[in-house]
């Protein structure tokens, strides 16, 4: 897949060990360093996984700075689906009928210093150029809220119960030790959505926007301190004026 420029960013695949280093750090500064764990300025957030994976970077042009990152896992269809990281804390049984192309979205996040909304931007660019390429037909991943406790989320999950749970086809089922099961626990509860919206992250506001869906619970993980939902869209459910605003910014060269 060749580089995609926007601005002032640029879009690539991680070409070798020290692009994957970088793509680590960046990880253990979003995931770790909020968290208050000391630093010593080697640290990496790395697992199984990334050698499983391709990575993709978002660099400032101009400094070389990485600004962005997140890995992806293709998957033939859904009989592969136990290979993914979502199935480590998630039922995903369901999505083994699947019968297209899929690809698993990771460790999406973007360096603290940085809020230009084309970083994002360019970021799913680059996946949908991957998308197109490869023939995808599902993406899915976990989408995380930052903090454990519940009620800080509740807007949020209140929305994602109201419009926004999975289809029953493909529903995921829990596996994992700890879970909040915001479905049940806001069942009589209604959306105020000018302050879910808010309280949703970017990354899973993006995928809502696309006609993407969730599981009817969050995964609690301490250790990073967040809450996650398993996160699925159907590349044919995306509302056609975001897939033309897509594939255009995928068809910018570098």
């Amino acid at each position: 897949m060749q580089p995609i420029l926007r601005g002032r960013y640029r879009a690539r695949l991680a070409q070798d060990d020290n692009d994957l280093r970088s793509a680590q750090r960046l990880r253990w500064l979003c995931f770790h360093g909020r968290n208050g764990v000391p630093d010593d300025g080697q640290a990496l957030d790395s697992d199984g996984m990334d050698a499983e994976c391709r990575h993709m970077l978002v660099e400032d042009v101009a400094t070389g700075a990485l600004v962005c990152c997140f890995r992806f896992l293709p998957l033939a269809d859904g009989s592969q689906i136990a290979r993914s990281y979502s199935a480590q804390f998630y039922d995903l049984r369901a999505l083994e009928g699947f019968d297209g192309p899929m690809v698993e979205i990771g460790r999406f996040c973007t360096h603290p210093d940085h809020h230009d909304p084309d970083i994002v931007r360019i970021a799913w660019a680059a996946m949908t150029r991957f998308v197109e390429e490869s023939g995808i037909e599902m993406l899915f991943g976990c989408s995380s809220f930052i903090g454990c406790e519940p009620e800080t989320h509740a807007e949020a999950f209140v929305m994602l119960k109201e419009r926004h749970l999975a289809p029953r086809r493909w529903w995921p089922r829990v596996k994992a030790p700890r879970v909040f099961r915001f479905a049940r626990a806001f069942r009589l509860r209604k959306p105020d959505a000018r302050r879910a919206m808010a309280a949703m992250p970017p990354l899973l506001r993006s995928y809502l926007a696309m006609g993407g869906w969730v599981s009817d619970h969050a995964v609690v993980d301490p250790a990073l301190r967040t809450m996650h939902v398993f996160t699925g869209l159907e590349i044919r459910t995306i509302p056609p004026a975001r897939r033309r605003l897509l594939h255009a910014l995928a068809e910018r060269p570098a």
